[in-house]
């Protein structure tokens, strides 16, 4: 059912813009010639971006580093990236890699090309670095984790203590603390590797003093103090309740500020998440995040809950159970109500379409999520027949028996006991048969249904374990949203691939221009525009000036062409604008003139893909 309602919304969704930034143009355009160096390169993303003090590499003909300016955001917008260029610019292809942190908090990066004057006829791929040190982010992949399982479990045994009020509470004491700490080393953890994780760095790159000075003036940075900030509060207020020796009656009137006090905690550090997470970029930002933090909450009531009712079920009597476990039992359905609604709507979001449940990552896990989500179900509807079975005995109205007294002998009878016409005799009271036992009344039934209830209970744990484990993963997942918007701007992979084809002629001449090599570059090499750089050399292997030369293309098999790429004379022959419409191998003739009269053709197979 889940499935098939996120599959409704799909059909019928629209879609623009979402998380993870995607580059919407760059100045100047992937594979451009210009004929004047350009001052600075200017990228435009889908939503804002953060800046990291090495986001720009710039890499000359020589494939050696080109000295650049500090990145800044360009006339002020957050969704711009620039970077100053030194005055000067040789002639050839550049190589621009970038990286650069979305508003969501997760590094995207990639690469594209200009050219000053013409392109390098090279097809050599220039390393433009890792996208991300395997170490750093496993590491910090785990710290998120760790901190999912820490949150469930501290907000999950809290509510378990406020909401379900156990007469023991001596169990949750020791998960609580354990929780607590859990959450704030992994913080710490994720504070620190936070510089490292953005940079594509190694983990040893945390103890950067001016990167980590970066990392708290960022969004995830001071969503990550924050996070800190609310752990000590938290503290003071575990600690406020623990410490409380009074009365039944006198800890009921004040449960009422300790659950309001416990909602507040709870909905901040769950905004941690939300205001630096997927929720926080892309479209309905604060529907998604109030939808992002009721998801949240919901998943540490139940997933949490689970592992403080597993403990209580070791240690209380049977007689509090009975109160305890149909509580939880109503508040786990309402946060399953919760989590299939916001679910549902953050799939849509980040989904876009249905194609992207089976054609992208995102899509993937989420299906695996779902699931396990379902699995996740079934445990609890098997834990609530066990539920209602625990619960049977206090539910149970005992029968009144009616004790007979002897009376002296003469003396009237009871009232009570004073014969009704149609009755017996009342001298001889009918007796009152004993009530059957019910299943389960007994002690040995009790703790069979106890045991049962434990056992599913800690399935449910553990398959709550996966599903968590799988929203890690999805957290730092490209939405299938952002993928599709992402396909559908300027490329921004690394430097285009081109096609170098030498072409040899002779005109019979003896002489430097008589015969000699035509280095021709075929840029990109597919269907659509393509840009021609001819080079001639001569007899000697020096470039040399010739009055022509002339490249047309032929696909025989289609009957197209030929194709005339009417190249310019700019120092060398070159064109920016040969429309080939279709793949296959193309016949190339290129034609060499050396003077007025001595001119040779020669024909070369061309490879253009679609």
């Amino acid at each position: 059912m889940l499935l098939g309602t996120v599959l409704v919304l799909l059909l019928f969704s629209a879609a623009p813009a979402s998380a993870h930034a995607a580059l919407r143009t760059t100045d100047p355009d992937d594979g451009s010639v210009v004929r004047q160096a350009p001052r600075s390169v200017t990228l435009t993303f889908t939503e804002s971006v953060g800046l990291l003090d090495d986001s720009f590499r710039v890499f000359g003909p020589d494939q050696r580093r080109v000295h650049t300016g500090e990145a800044t955001h360009a006339d002020g917008r957050s969704d711009t990236a620039r970077v100053g260029l030194p005055g000067k610019l040789a002639q050839g292809t550049y190589t621009v890699a970038w990286r650069v942190v979305s508003a969501d908090s997760h590094p995207v990066s990639g690469a594209f090309s200009f050219s000053v004057g013409k392109r390098s006829a090279t097809t050599t791929q220039i390393d433009t670095g890792p996208d991300e040190d395997p170490l750093t982010g496993g590491l910090y992949d785990a710290a998120r984790y760790l901190a999912y399982l820490a949150a469930a479990l501290l907000v999950g045994a809290a509510a378990f203590a406020l909401l379900c009020r156990p007469a023991d509470r001596s169990p949750l004491r020791r998960p609580l603390v354990t929780a607590w700490w859990t959450m704030l080393g992994s913080t710490v953890v994720l504070l620190l590797l936070r510089a490292p994780y953005e940079a594509g760095a190694g983990p040893a790159a945390a103890f950067d003093a001016s990167a980590l000075a970066r990392t708290l003036t960022g969004r995830p940075g001071k969503a990550l103090l924050a996070r800190l900030a609310v752990l000590l509060l938290t503290a003071v207020f575990l600690v406020w309740l623990s410490r409380s020796r009074e009365s039944r009656e006198s800890r009921d009137r004040r449960e009422p500020v300790a659950l309001a006090a416990g909602t507040a905690l709870a909905v901040g550090l769950a905004l941690t998440w939300a205001a630096a997470e997927h929720a926080s970029a892309g479209i309905q930002v604060p529907l998604a995040m109030t939808s992002s933090v009721l998801h949240l909450l919901a998943t540490g009531v139940w997933l949490g809950g689970l592992v403080a009712l597993l403990l209580t079920l070791r240690r209380s009597s049977g007689e509090d159970l009975t109160e305890v476990v149909p509580r939880f039992s109503r508040i786990a359905f309402a946060s399953v109500t919760v989590l299939v609604v916001t679910g549902v709507y953050q799939s849509w979001r980040g989904l876009g379409s249905v194609s992207a449940l089976s054609g992208t990552s995102y899509g993937r896990l989420l299906l695996a999520k779902l699931v396990a989500v379902t699995a996740l179900v079934l445990a609890a509807g098997y834990s609530r027949r066990w539920t209602a079975r625990l619960a049977a005995p206090a539910t149970a109205r005992p029968v009144a028996v009616r004790e007979r007294v002897a009376q002296p002998v003469g003396a009237p009878p009871p009232p009570e006991a004073t014969a009704e016409p149609g009755t017996r005799d009342a001298e001889e009271p009918e007796q009152p048969e004993a009530p059957a036992p019910e299943l389960g009344d007994g002690d040995g039934n009790a703790d069979v249904r106890r045991r049962g209830l434990r056992r599913s209970v800690l399935i449910e744990v553990a398959v709550a374990a996966v599903v968590l484990l799988i929203t890690t993963l999805l957290t730092t997942t490209l939405p299938g949203r952002a993928q599709a918007e992402a396909a559908q701007q300027a490329p921004v992979g690394a430097l285009p691939p081109t096609t170098l084809v030498t072409v040899p002629y002779d005109t019979g001449l003896d002489s430097l221009t008589g015969r000699g090599t035509v280095q021709v570059t075929v840029d990109p090499g597919r269907v659509g525009e393509n840009g021609i750089q001819a080079v001639v050399h001569g007899s000697d292997g020096g470039p040399i000036t010739v009055p022509e030369v002339r490249i047309t293309f032929t696909l025989s098999s289609k009957k197209v062409g030929p194709i005339d790429a009417e190249l310019t004379d700019v120092g060398y022959w070159t064109t920016n604008s040969v429309n080939l419409p279709l793949p296959g191998t193309w016949t190339m003739k290129t034609t060499v003139r050396v003077s007025d009269v001595d001119q040779v053709t020669v024909s070369k197979q061309v490879r253009i893909v679609s």
